[in-house]
């Protein structure tokens, strides 16, 4: 089975646990997408999704389902997202779609974060995939610099201004992406609360304590973990 079949399959499996009425958080991504045209499909047109990022509103309104604006809402009664890894006690590192901010706003609003992966996305410790760190952009060079010191209190190496084609990736909010490569994240608890402290910096892909469940996609099927 390819790894898009993976992602697929457990797409699927997490649009089967949106019920009707529900409010429905709309991860980002390649994965993610799989569960937004999974859920299209079920027809429940009682649901609203809150996009985490207008690649996904996009898709949403194309597959008409019904939208609804974060600020819209009280709470979000499930979201459904995808990572670029999973870790021991669905710990997650986010953001390789520069959506992080959005999707970590949506995390917090819902009562139940389920992750959607491919089998390659269970790693045994984070850190293999580069760790997004969002920042503003005035400035971003001096926030650049305080997260190369940061990086070098935990051993890793200083983190990286992400590029695109066409220059300086900037997400939806207008910030700037950086990226930081590592290895391994030996305490993903003290390196989250660090960047957090530094003026500049909107949030980073550290994702902790927020998933409830994963679905994993494996060539046997769905496998289900809990934190």
């Amino acid at each position: 089975m390819s790894a898009d079949d993976q992602k697929r399959i457990s797409g699927e499996a997490a649009a089967d646990l949106v019920e009707s009425g529900m409010t429905v958080g709309l991860g980002t991504g390649s994965t993610a997408a799989w569960f937004v045209k999974a859920l299209a499909a079920r027809g429940l047109k009682d649901i609203r999704g809150v996009p985490t990022s207008e690649a996904t509103a996009t898709l949403a309104r194309e597959l008409g389902i019904p939208l609804a604006a974060l600020d819209d809402v009280k709470s979000i009664d499930l979201t459904v997202d995808g990572a670029d890894e999973v870790g021991p006690g669905l710990s997650l590192i986010k953001g390789g779609g520069a959506a992080l901010l959005r999707e970590k706003l949506v995390w917090e609003a819902s009562s139940r974060c389920v992750v959607i992966a491919d089998a390659a996305k269970k790693v045994d410790a984070l850190g293999k995939f580069p760790l997004p760190i969002e920042v503003v952009r005035f400035g971003h060079v001096h926030t650049s610099w305080r997260l190369a010191d940061i990086a070098a209190e935990f051993d890793l190496p200083p983190p990286r201004l992400r590029q695109a084609d066409r220059g300086m990736v900037v997400t939806d909010g207008g910030n700037l992406i950086y990226d930081m490569a590592s290895g391994v994240i030996a305490d993903p608890a003290a390196l989250a609360a660090a960047l957090k402290s530094i003026t500049g910096v909107v949030d980073h892909g550290l994702f902790l304590d927020l998933a409830d469940e994963a679905l994993i996609g494996t060539d046997q099927g769905v496998v289900r973990l809990a934190p």
